[in-house]
Protein backbone atom coordinates (compact mmCIF):
# COMPACT_ATOMS: atom_id res chain seq x y z
CA UNK A 1 0.00 0.00 0.00
CA UNK A 2 1.26 3.56 -0.72
CA UNK A 3 -0.87 7.19 0.10
CA UNK A 4 -0.20 9.67 -2.06
CA UNK A 5 -0.72 13.52 -1.28
CA UNK A 6 -0.69 15.89 -4.13
CA UNK A 7 0.31 19.82 -3.42
CA UNK A 8 0.87 22.94 -5.09
CA UNK A 9 -2.31 23.54 -6.98
CA UNK A 10 -3.65 26.63 -7.03
CA UNK A 11 -5.10 29.47 -9.14
CA UNK A 12 -2.73 30.94 -12.07
CA UNK A 13 -2.97 33.42 -15.03
CA UNK A 14 -2.21 31.67 -18.37
CA UNK A 15 1.02 32.24 -19.28
CA UNK A 16 2.05 31.29 -15.74
CA UNK A 17 3.75 28.12 -14.03
CA UNK A 18 2.65 25.82 -11.36
CA UNK A 19 4.82 22.59 -9.56
CA UNK A 20 3.13 19.79 -8.73
CA UNK A 21 4.29 17.88 -6.51
CA UNK A 22 3.24 14.40 -4.64
CA UNK A 23 4.88 12.75 -1.81
CA UNK A 24 4.13 8.79 -1.40
CA UNK A 25 3.96 7.37 2.41
CA UNK A 26 6.81 4.94 1.49
CA UNK A 27 9.84 4.55 -0.92
CA UNK A 28 8.76 5.43 -4.95
CA UNK A 29 12.20 3.55 -6.02
CA UNK A 30 10.23 0.02 -6.00
CA UNK A 31 7.39 1.41 -7.71
CA UNK A 32 7.32 1.21 -11.28
CA UNK A 33 5.46 3.83 -13.01
CA UNK A 34 4.15 7.09 -11.42
CA UNK A 35 1.83 9.74 -13.35
CA UNK A 36 -0.33 12.50 -12.90
CA UNK A 37 -4.11 12.69 -14.51
CA UNK A 38 -6.59 15.38 -14.77
CA UNK A 39 -10.18 15.59 -15.12
CA UNK A 40 -11.58 18.91 -16.10
CA UNK A 41 -15.35 19.90 -15.30
CA UNK A 42 -17.93 17.70 -17.42
CA UNK A 43 -14.52 15.88 -19.37
CA UNK A 44 -13.38 12.54 -18.57
CA UNK A 45 -9.95 11.58 -16.36
CA UNK A 46 -6.80 11.99 -18.45
CA UNK A 47 -3.46 11.16 -18.29
CA UNK A 48 -0.82 13.76 -18.11
CA UNK A 49 2.52 12.62 -17.60
CA UNK A 50 3.71 9.71 -16.62
CA UNK A 51 7.61 7.83 -15.87
CA UNK A 52 8.77 4.81 -15.57
CA UNK A 53 11.39 3.95 -13.04
CA UNK A 54 13.19 3.07 -16.20
CA UNK A 55 12.91 6.53 -17.33
CA UNK A 56 10.68 6.60 -19.79
CA UNK A 57 8.49 9.48 -20.19
CA UNK A 58 4.78 9.71 -21.71
CA UNK A 59 2.83 13.00 -22.13
CA UNK A 60 -0.52 13.94 -23.22
CA UNK A 61 -0.23 15.96 -26.71
CA UNK A 62 -1.66 18.67 -25.16
CA UNK A 63 1.18 19.29 -22.65
CA UNK A 64 4.06 18.48 -24.56
CA UNK A 65 6.69 21.08 -24.33
CA UNK A 66 4.96 22.84 -21.50
CA UNK A 67 4.86 20.31 -18.73
CA UNK A 68 7.58 18.26 -17.36
CA UNK A 69 7.49 15.25 -15.10
CA UNK A 70 10.29 14.30 -12.34
CA UNK A 71 10.81 12.18 -9.20
CA UNK A 72 13.16 12.79 -6.20
CA UNK A 73 13.66 9.16 -5.11
CA UNK A 74 15.13 10.59 -2.05
CA UNK A 75 12.39 12.96 -0.77
CA UNK A 76 9.87 9.64 -2.10
CA UNK A 77 8.32 12.60 -4.18
CA UNK A 78 7.24 13.19 -7.65
CA UNK A 79 6.98 16.68 -9.70
CA UNK A 80 4.95 18.19 -12.30
CA UNK A 81 6.09 21.45 -13.24
CA UNK A 82 3.74 23.15 -15.86
CA UNK A 83 5.02 26.28 -17.63
CA UNK A 84 2.96 28.29 -20.21
CA UNK A 85 -0.32 27.32 -18.59
CA UNK A 86 -3.36 27.56 -20.59
CA UNK A 87 -7.19 27.81 -19.39
CA UNK A 88 -7.65 24.56 -20.97
CA UNK A 89 -5.23 23.03 -18.44
CA UNK A 90 -7.62 23.85 -15.41
CA UNK A 91 -8.64 20.68 -13.73
CA UNK A 92 -8.34 18.55 -10.89
CA UNK A 93 -4.73 16.97 -11.29
CA UNK A 94 -4.59 13.91 -9.76
CA UNK A 95 -0.92 11.47 -8.11
CA UNK A 96 -1.18 7.95 -9.49
CA UNK A 97 0.87 4.88 -8.73
CA UNK A 98 1.40 1.83 -10.23
CA UNK A 99 3.61 -1.78 -9.90
CA UNK A 100 3.06 -2.52 -13.76
CA UNK A 101 4.92 -0.52 -16.60
CA UNK A 102 1.30 0.35 -18.16
CA UNK A 103 0.33 3.52 -18.85
CA UNK A 104 -2.95 4.16 -18.78
CA UNK A 105 -4.83 7.27 -20.74
CA UNK A 106 -7.83 7.28 -18.71
CA UNK A 107 -6.61 5.61 -15.41
CA UNK A 108 -7.72 2.46 -15.74
CA UNK A 109 -6.61 -0.27 -13.21
CA UNK A 110 -4.28 2.45 -11.71
CA UNK A 111 -2.97 1.01 -8.04
CA UNK A 112 -3.18 3.78 -5.95
CA UNK A 113 -4.31 7.52 -6.28
CA UNK A 114 -4.08 10.80 -4.54
CA UNK A 115 -6.91 12.84 -3.59
CA UNK A 116 -6.19 15.68 -6.52
CA UNK A 117 -5.55 19.25 -6.44
CA UNK A 118 -7.07 21.85 -8.42
CA UNK A 119 -5.37 24.17 -10.94
CA UNK A 120 -7.11 27.21 -12.00
CA UNK A 121 -6.25 28.89 -15.14
CA UNK A 122 -7.59 32.52 -15.85
CA UNK A 123 -7.49 34.21 -19.18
Amino acid sequence: QVQLVESGGGSVQAGGSLRLSCTASRSIFSINTMGWYRQAPGKQRELVAALSSGGTTTYVDSVKGRFTISTDNAKNTVYLQMNSLKPEDTAVYYCAADNSYRVSMKGDGVDYWGKGTLVTVSS
